[in-house]
């Protein structure tokens, strides 16, 4: 058993393929529609057969809900493994990405949190344990 895909909800699918390929560097992996339905997928250049993040429309109430929780709670939808958070950090804020938590030393790791314009927080780590 494996991991292939993992959800995130996004106020507007065409704006975070933008965000996930422009500004964060992900690679489009899938997209194709059936009727109002997207299947909208975006993986690593690192790991081009590994995990794809799929980016769900919030339209469905559920979604909508968790990601507003998140939210609201300060709370990241998705934490994205880096080699150097400051260098990430420096890399995509040239590029306009908003941070709302600067490069910080926590225990075990260094973190950073940005906002992805669709309605989530993403967290960066850089393990310093493993």
């Amino acid at each position: 058993m494996r991991i292939k895909w993992t959800t995130l909800y996004v106020d507007d699918q065409e704006k975070a393929l933008r965000f996930y390929t422009e500004k964060l560097g992900f690679q489009r992996k899938a997209d194709f529609s059936q009727g109002n339905y997207r299947w909208l997928t975006v993986v690593s250049p690192e790991e081009p057969t590994g995990v794809e993040l799929v980016l769900d429309s919030n339209a469905n109430p559920a979604g909508k809900g968790y990601q507003e929780a998140l939210r609201r709670k300060d709370q990241p939808a998705l934490n994205f493994l880096v080699s150097d958070v400051q260098a990430e950090h420096d890399r995509i804020a040239a590029k306009g990405v908003k941070f709302t938590k600067p490069v910080t030393s926590t225990t075990g790791s260094v973190i950073a949190v940005l906002d992805d314009t669709c309605g989530n927080l993403i967290q960066l780590t850089q393990l310093a344990w493993g």
